[in-house]
């Protein structure tokens, strides 16, 4: 590689985050549908001939800021997983605070709200979406409930509805937080809602007799 590609990577490397970091004020802003490739470009300080060759499309910059806000988080979650050595309620507990602090404090929770919203005229966000996300988070919680079953810990059920179980309080906080939190007369508190889900579902799950080893 020439110095002069090595000076562009150098650069490319660089103003990627500061374009996915405009892009993600933008679609925080206006949504995707209203979001221009130029809007992006003028938030990130560069001309909008100079985005494309970063991304070629609107759609890709929300596919590469999707792999940044979740994607990444997901793949640190896995390798926590394969390494862990305690039950699997701590391990379903420590990643559920994992996320509920993603939700309810990160700026990517605007993400699937956004989704929802555009999924009707944008079906190709949604399809990936349900791809890079949805299927790989939920994969991450069944493989913890099949793992929590296997030992004992968990009262059988099927992994795929209890994983589902796992996540559905998450979407709350992050929908509420994007819509309905401008409405509040004082500011929820999602980390004490978080808290509850967590101590709820590991009662919920835990096998005959197992709940009282339960955290209170």
């Amino acid at each position: 590689m020439g110095m002069t590609a090595q000076r562009w990577q150098r650069r490319r490397h660089a103003r990627t985050p500061e374009i996915l970091a405009a892009a993600l004020a933008c679609f925080a802003q206006k949504g995707f549908a209203a979001t221009r490739m130029d809007d992006i470009a003028a938030r990130a300080g560069i001309s909008k001939g100079t985005i494309y060759l970063y991304f070629p499309s609107k759609e890709a910059v929300f596919e590469a800021l999707a792999r940044q806000e979740i994607g990444d988080r997901l793949a640190a979650v896995t390798e926590r997983i394969e390494t862990f050595q305690g039950s699997a309620a701590d391990l379903l507990r420590m990643v559920l605070m994992l996320v509920g602090a993603m939700v309810r404090t990160g700026d990517g929770a605007v993400l699937p709200r956004m989704v929802l919203a555009e999924a009707g005229n944008f079906p190709e966000l949604a399809a990936f979406w349900r791809r890079e996300v949805i299927e790989r988070g939920l994969g991450v919680f069944e493989r913890i409930i099949r793992r929590g079953q296997a030992e004992g810990e968990f009262r059988p059920m099927p992994p795929q509805h209890a994983a589902r179980l796992c996540v559905a309080p998450m979407l709350v906080v992050a929908l509420w937080r994007g819509v309905f939190a401008r409405f509040d007369t004082e500011p929820y508190d999602y980390e004490g809602l978080v808290a509850a889900h967590i101590d709820t579902l590991l009662r919920g799950l835990a096998a005959h007799g197992a709940a009282d080893g339960v955290e209170r």
